[in-house]
């Protein structure tokens, strides 16, 4: 079911959603019986009880690529645009708080996709990786981020978006999207 980060005052904030995830964050993911909260414990949950399509490559050299920029993306950007952070700088510093912070993590993501990439970040098989990229970029786009200093992200992102799967998955075409913000 979605939840509306800032209706209601944060839906996320409701009893029954922090019975999913007592942290108070999207993502949660009820499944198997379980419910399991963070995106990447339940990238890598889906990836050893669903592994087709695979999201992590055999070799393990691209293997620990992958989890290195996943990792950069969802602990090293991502974080620091989250509403609760955004909350504290301050409703006058909120846009050039979150620029800051993307283009901080883009100015290194940049210099490691160009030794990574093929197609998509790490090689030419969509990875955990891509699936971490997707949204920041989407991100990035709404904090009217400037991503000409960013060709390879930019290429793999667009490269991303020709997929069914990240086109339908896109923050602009979700059922809780507002009418201004959808594509």
């Amino acid at each position: 079911m979605p939840i509306h980060l800032t209706k209601d005052g944060g839906q996320q904030f409701s009893e029954e959603f922090q019975a999913l995830n007592p942290m108070k964050q999207v993502p949660a993911l009820k499944i198997d019986g379980i419910t399991i909260g963070q995106s990447l414990a339940i990238i890598e949950y889906l990836e050893e009880t669903r592994p087709t399509p695979p999201l992590l490559p055999q070799d393990p050299k691209k293997r620990a690529s992958v989890r290195m920029i996943s990792d950069l993306i969802t602990a090293g950007i991502q974080p620091l645009q989250n509403l609760s952070v955004l909350k504290e700088v301050g409703q006058e510093n909120q846009l050039p708080w979150a620029q800051k912070a993307i283009i901080s993590g883009f100015d290194a993501l940049e210099r490691i996709l160009q030794s990574t990439a093929g197609k998509y970040c790490v090689g030419d098989q969509v990875s955990m990786a891509d699936l971490c990229l997707a949204p920041q970029v989407a991100n990035a786009e709404r904090f009217k981020v400037d991503l000409t200093p960013y060709p390879t992200i930019s290429r793999i992102n667009k490269t991303l978006l020709a997929l069914e799967a990240f086109r339908v998955s896109h923050p602009c075409r979700q059922p809780d999207t507002p009418a201004e913000l959808r594509a």
